[in-house]
């Protein structure tokens, strides 16, 4: 973690390059006091002294840009600033003799110097090389562009150009500040001048995107090594709905310093979302919350974690982090759940109405053969196609053979055997609690089947003496609604009441409140709430697996 004073150092910097940028960029169409140039004419040439003026802008323009990667510790920033520090520097002397903004410049200068330990966030190295390639390119390029041009359409100006006066006036178009006197004579003339900046400002812009963008994971993002070993940590730590999600292929892995906790985290565009807390023993945990912070740093993510227990939120402010309320979680009490009483009385004619129309409801355990499992892809891809959505990912499991293949699996058939409803069900481990991913049906089906469904998995599991059995996530639910809730929660609280047309928040509150459960709290953890939208973005990307159109619409 960066002390106060470093952090302050940077925003000073940032700051400051900002100024610096300006001040190029006004010094550059601002003329140089006389009795200075008069001196300089004799040690420079006109076309020295101009290209200083054209350097000036050039570099001011790109400070201007590169003051925000500052702030984000970009070691490629960082490097690329001091380049055109000290070409201001010298740029300024040299077109006329502008001592005070190369001051300005060189007090920068020492600054980033000083502080250049501080600037420790990668680009991505893959597109370094890329942005390298394409800066080569794209001066080459530029030049090969102007110097065919001049010399194909010379007609457009008042000078018939040679191969070598082509080139010579391409690069006068950057190095001077009258373009060596070039004099278009036709409109199409003025317009190909016009078009090497172009040309030359797009290229060079993209080149310098692609040089400082946030390191990015392609092909698997863990090995098989990393994955056995997040596997044995949550096997031996995992305590929460979510620690089975954590192995899905989707996800990367933070070890601690210690090697004994785990964060299972996506990263897409600048956020880096982890699903729940860290992994591994309570000793560890702020050892673990700090490491990755910092890891995500290096990466220039902002890191988060979604969907954390209340457990640590203290922890998690005593180090700086902001929470954010983002629903309950509904968990039965498998040890008290009755259908006896008056309570039990609508859920117990429930059980009774399908038992009579001769449904019951079947369980397998692992290994799931293919033959149901192609029962089961019918009824999935029918679903799908109801819900005029895709797969989710993430914080849920999606229908993948391999996947269930491993999973305990109930379905309800009907008089006729037919099956018409599935769920799939995984452990949480350390914790004695069972909790539902999948739950799918045919479009035709009996009113009221999902309900015998989850009655009949908490028969099953109570019966195997489970403590609980957690229904997942009801989003929104629960937030905003006290007068000292934050004013971010507070209109997320305005969403779930406003939007309930569009996501059906309201109606899977009240299937799962049927059940009598106790509902738990559960917090989106971030940096600060300028990373807030990064964020958002990241966790919309991570549950959509990128399909943006397909995350509005209603899903599993």
């Amino acid at each position: 973690m960066l002390d106060k004073r470093t952090k302050i150092g940077i925003w000073i910097a940032t700051g400051l390059t900002t100024i610096v940028g300006a001040i190029n960029l006004i010094s550059a169409v601002t003329p140089s006091l006389q009795d200075r140039v008069h001196w300089l004419s004799e040690i420079f040439p006109f076309e020295v002294r101009s290209g200083g003026h054209l350097f000036a802008a050039l570099s001011g323009f790109f400070l201007l840009t590169l003051a925000t990667n500052l702030s984000r510790r970009k070691r490629v920033a960082w490097s690329l600033t001091i380049v055109l520090l000290i070409g201001s520097i010298a740029a300024h002397l040299i077109k006329g003799w502008d001592v005070e903004e190369s001051a300005i410049a060189l007090v920068l200068l020492v600054q980033l110097i000083v502080l250049r330990g501080a600037f420790t966030a990668r680009s991505d190295r893959p597109s370094v090389a890329q942005g390298v390639r394409v800066l080569l390119g794209a001066l080459a390029f530029t030049l090969v562009y102007g110097t065919v041009g001049f010399f194909w359409l010379d007609r457009h100006y008042q000078i018939n150009f040679n191969f070598l006066e082509a080139v010579r006036q391409t690069l006068a178009m950057f190095f001077t500040a009258d373009n060596a006197g070039l004099q278009p004579i036709t409109r199409f003339g003025r317009f190909f001048a016009d078009s090497i900046y172009i040309v030359g400002t797009v290229t060079l812009l993209y080149a310098l995107f692609l040089l400082l963008r946030p390191v990015l994971l392609r092909g698997e993002p863990a090995t098989e090594g990393e994955r056995q070993k997040a596997r044995d940590i949550v096997e031996r730590y995992g305590r929460s709905s979510l620690a089975r999600f954590a192995l899905l292929p989707d996800k990367a892995y933070y070890f601690s310093p210690t090697g004994r906790s785990v964060v299972a985290y996506v990263p897409k565009g600048r956020g880096a979302v982890a699903l729940g807390d860290p992994i591994g023993p309570i000793e560890d945990c702020r050892e673990t919350i700090v490491g990755f912070q910092q890891f995500c740093q290096q990466n220039d993510w902002y890191p988060a974690f979604y969907q954390t227990l209340p457990d640590n939120l203290e922890l998690y402010r005593s180090l700086g982090w902001k929470t954010l309320k983002i629903g309950e979680e509904a968990i039965v009490d498998l040890k008290t759940f009755t259908l006896q009483g008056k309570a039990g009385r609508n859920l117990r004619n429930s059980i009774n109405r399908f038992t009579k129309l001769g449904y019951q409801a079947k369980f397998y355990s692992p290994e799931i053969d293919r033959e149901l499992l192609q029962q089961l892809k019918s009824i999935s891809d029918e679903w799908l196609q109801m819900m005029r959505g895709s797969e989710k990912q993430f914080s849920l499991g999606w229908f993948d053979e391999a996947y269930l293949r491993d999973c305990e699996i109930a379905v309800i058939q009907n008089a006729a055997g037919e099956i018409g409803a599935f769920a799939n069900v995984v452990p949480e481990y350390q914790l004695n609690e069972i909790t539902i991913d999948l739950m799918r049906h045919r479009h035709e089906i009996e009113n009221g089947t999902m309900e015998f469904l989850f009655l009949s998995l908490f028969q099953y599991f109570q019966e195997r003496r489970y403590d609980g059995f957690n229904l997942g996530l009801s989003a929104l639910s629960g937030v905003g609604e006290t007068p000292s809730s934050p004013r971010i929660e507070k209109a997320l609280h305005y969403l779930y009441e406003h939007l309930n047309h569009f996501y059906n928040f309201k109606g899977l509150h009240g299937f799962k409140d049927k059940f009598h459960p106790r509902w738990e709290s559960r917090y989106l953890v971030y940096p600060r709430n300028a990373a807030l939208p990064d964020i958002i973005v990241a966790l919309v990307r991570a549950d959509s697996g990128d399909r943006l159109l397909d995350y509005f619409k209603p899903g599993s």
